[in-house]
């Protein structure tokens, strides 16, 4: 995994809420959804800049068959194919008729340093 010094494009640190490793720069916590930031308003930041890929698709358990379990499992990787990160995101069970959806974003900001900023 790729680590930055703190002010620079890519640094983390932890959500207080949550404690979710997320992006210094985030003004909003893209796992928990509270604010970090009292510099803006809710509106101007609750927003990525771009969504460039967003995938959404769901199955069903037949009717006919007995419990499913399923893992999900994200895995970045880098332009030569090398695994950056894996993460179990979910596990679950599924009984016969039930269905379940899954989206996976991928939400896009500038990485330009704007100003001071205020954490709490």
């Amino acid at each position: 995994m790729t680590t930055a010094q703190p002010g620079t494009a890519g640094a983390t640190r932890t959500c207080p809420h949550c404690r979710e490793t997320i992006l210094e720069s985030a003004a909003v916590c893209p796992a928990c959804r509270h604010k970090l930031r009292f510099s803006e308003p809710a509106s101007a930041i609750a927003a990525p800049a771009s969504v460039p890929l967003r995938v959404e698709g769901s199955f069903r358990n037949p009717v006919d068959s007995g419990a499913w379990e399923y893992s999900m499992v994200l895995t970045i990787r880098d332009e030569r194919g090398e695994e950056i990160a894996r993460k179990l995101v979910g596990v679950g069970a599924m009984q016969p008729d039930e269905q379940r959806t899954f989206t996976l974003s991928v939400e896009m900001n500038s990485a330009s340093a704007g100003g001071k900023r205020t954490r709490h």
